[in-house]
């Protein structure tokens, strides 16, 4: 006895799926008691958005699908933005929504409007299940979530087709992935070769794409072969050991970090854009060099953004490619002579150096160093995350978690949820703002009932610092950017966490050493001044 909930829950199972996020409403009943049978965890949350982006920390653990269930109606719409981040970020989304059938939506108003209209703008497709249809339906969303840049796929169930019984005959399989698209042969493909077969000041700047086509080892190997640089967004970082001296860190956000580095681009006879998406940059990388500059892109999708030029474009993976232009270059060539890229890592570690006194840059380099190099961060949006995106050194791929597309306040605390939640061995850290802390409090619950150890260093300083930093360059009046201070530790206790004010290094040190043996969760309440982070990025 299959039921059509019991065909979706089957095919998520089979793409590796063990886990989904989500609040149960009336019209999703039977898909929540499918999935639970079908051997995904149901997780309930205590907002959709924080669903979605504990969904997404899970994806970074494990890298199946990640699985979002709401009903219809508010659930839909409370769930827009993690799933508009979804779309921006590149996370590969199944967003299950529950609805009324087809005919009582003609008659029947209540919580219903077009689920599909309101989000096919920010996913990659939009399926209205069907019996009769649901295993090809199932491959085709799985396939679409995964491939090229990933991304969400919604899929509204009907009531009818959750409940009903079907003799539907379906496989517990998911489609292949597709093999490696290699660079075709051809004037492109000779131009990129002989761009950096002659070069003497190649640089790398790589990004989300590279980050889940998993070439981290390929892209370590290549520079360091040729002595060639690399430059990272927010979300590339890691690819590289950040400790290695070619490491220049992310960047993307931070004024001061663009200052050295776009000069190492313009300077430049050989840039190669490795997987790189623009998305995540502001607008200091909006035409970063000039139009005819000698540009290499490596990208197995269309690249339509128009935020900067190219001179020979690779339709390939980045792995392929990097094996023809290592083909096309001998490993003795000189690079940089003038070690301009180790002055300009020298320089970056100098800019953001901890302070003098107590403040976030000191925090930010103090839990670096406690804490074991395999911790995954998370960082929520805000000044303390431009800051920290530049500080914290990752040695590997997907250990610093933030929205970098879409940028949204209230993700860092559900991203390291999900992650701990699947991973269960990492150290989990979450960098974030006491306004950002806020948005998301509920979720505090969430982590209590879990029973993962999560720790949280929230930088209170009662203000919206960005916003108001923004607001002074802007000379304009400081208006909504201010609030009082929340007791965050007896708010932690009365989640059932441990909670500590931190006014200086030496006990933000300690008691971030004592949160890693603990059970619990753990809220380190980092006190610092508004105007803290006048200068520092």
């Amino acid at each position: 006895m299959t039921s059509g909930a019991d065909i979706i829950a089957g095919k998520l199972h089979a793409a590796g799926c063990r886990h989904a996020f989500g609040i149960p409403g009336g019209e999703v009943l039977a898909l929540m008691d499918s999935l639970n049978r079908a051997g995904l965890r149901f997780v309930l949350v205590k907002h959709e958005n924080a669903g979605g982006f504990m969904a997404e920390g899970g994806w970074h653990a494990d890298g199946a699908p990640s699985v979002l269930l709401a009903t219809l109606g508010p659930g839909v719409a409370n769930a827009v933005n993690v799933v508009a981040n979804a779309w921006q970020d590149r996370v590969p989304l199944i967003f299950l929504t529950g609805c009324v059938d087809a005919a009582e939506a003609e008659s029947y108003t209540h919580q219903v409007f077009d689920h599909q209209q309101l989000l096919r703008p920010i996913v990659k497709a939009s399926f209205s299940a069907r019996l009769g249809a649901l295993d090809a339906m199932m491959d085709k969303a799985i396939a679409l979530a995964m491939e090229g840049q990933p991304g969400a796929v919604h899929i509204d169930v009907p009531i009818n087709v959750a409940d009903q019984i079907t003799e539907e005959p379906w496989s517990a399989s998911t489609p292949l992935p597709l093999p490696a698209q290699a660079p075709a042969p051809g004037r492109q493909l000779e131009e990129a070769l002989k761009l950096f077969r002659t070069a003497q000041r190649p640089i790398v700047l790589a990004g989300v794409d590279a980050v889940n086509e998993g070439v981290g080892p390929e892209i370590t190997a290549f520079c360091e072969q040729f002595e060639i640089p690399l430059v990272t967004t927010y979300k590339g970082k890691g690819l590289m050991d950040e400790r290695r001296a070619l490491a220049l860190g992310g960047a993307g956000l931070s004024p001061k970090a663009d200052d050295v580095l776009l000069p190492l681009f313009q300077q430049s006879d050989c840039i190669l854009l490795l997987g790189y998406d623009p998305i995540e940059m502001r607008i200091n990388w909006r035409h970063p060099w000039p139009k005819d500059a000698p540009v290499i892109e490596v990208t197995s999708v269309l690249r339509t953004h128009g935020m900067h030029d190219v001179q020979a474009t690779l339709r390939s993976d980045i792995r392929p490619a990097l094996e023809h232009l290592s083909a096309a270059r001998d490993g003795g060539q000189a690079t940089w002579q003038d070690a301009e890229p180790a002055k300009a890592k020298a320089q970056l570690k100098g800019i953001f150096e901890a302070e003098e006194n107590w403040g976030p840059a000191r925090a930010f380099h103090a839990l670096r160093s406690v804490m074991p190099d395999e911790t995954v961060v998370t960082a929520d949006s805000g000044a303390h995350r431009i800051l920290v995106s530049q500080i914290w050194q990752c040695t590997s791929p997907r250990t610093m978690l933030q929205s970098s597309a879409l940028c949204t306040m209230g993700c860092a605390l559900p991203l390291a949820m999900g992650h701990r939640l699947v991973d269960g061995k990492a150290p989990v850290l979450v960098f974030v703002g006491d306004a950002g802390l806020e948005m998301c409090l509920g979720e505090l619950s969430t982590l209590r009932d879990l029973k993962i150890p999560v720790i949280i260093c929230v930088m209170v300083d009662a203000s919206l610092a960005l916003i108001e930093l923004k607001q002074r360059k802007s000379q304009l009046g400081n208006v909504g950017v201010d609030f009082e201070e929340t007791d965050f530790p007896a708010v932690a206790r009365a989640y059932g966490g441990h909670g500590v004010w931190i006014d200086d290094e030496a006990a933000l040190m300690k008691e971030a050493k004592a949160a890693l043996a603990r059970e619990s969760f753990t809220i380190l309440a980092c006190r610092i001044s508004r105007k803290a982070y006048d200068g520092k990025f």
